[in-house]
């Protein structure tokens, strides 16, 4: 194989796998909201902004696989050799790994700030700082990975 198809991998996993995290979070709070919509529709507005917090991920690892398309030969840049193909995959797992676990783990808190707005809708903004604090190591990952690929 070519640095070029390692390369690729790369690119599929960061955006594959944060993508999945972000989908489940989503998912995890979908579900939690529309029981609290179901019993008081007036709260959509902030449940859906509970949603919308696990999705982040996804784009980190978007923004990733298109950083390594375009440095790698297929939105531009040049053709990595082998080794190059190697160090872009390896840099491509931290956002990953971390948007895939961290998006389900932040889905599980937004969803329980679900609950929380559930019965105090006046704390939404503690239901976020809950949710967002997990975000902080999906943000990690991505300057991470950011880093590790554009110093190859």
């Amino acid at each position: 194989m070519t640095g070029q198809v390692y390369a690729i991998i790369g690119a599929a996993l960061a955006v594959g796998m944060a993508g999945m995290g972000s989908a489940i979070g989503v998912g995890i709070v979908g579900q939690a909201a529309a029981g609290v919509v179901s019993e008081d529709p007036d709260k959509f507005g902030q449940t859906l902004l509970l949603q919308a917090l696990p999705g982040t991920q996804g784009i980190y690892g978007l923004l990733i696989g298109f950083i390594v398309m375009s440095k790698v030969g297929i939105l531009g840049g040049t053709v990595p050799d082998l080794g190059q193909g190697l160090l872009v995959l390896g840099a491509c797992l931290p956002i990953g790994i971390v948007g895939l676990v961290s998006a389900i783990y932040q889905g599980k808190a937004a969803a329980a700030g679900v609950g929380l707005v559930a019965k105090r809708s006046e704390e939404l903004g503690k239901a976020i700082t809950f949710a967002v604090l997990v975000e902080t190591y999906a943000v990690l990952a991505l300057l991470a990975s950011f880093l590790m690929v554009n110093g190859i």
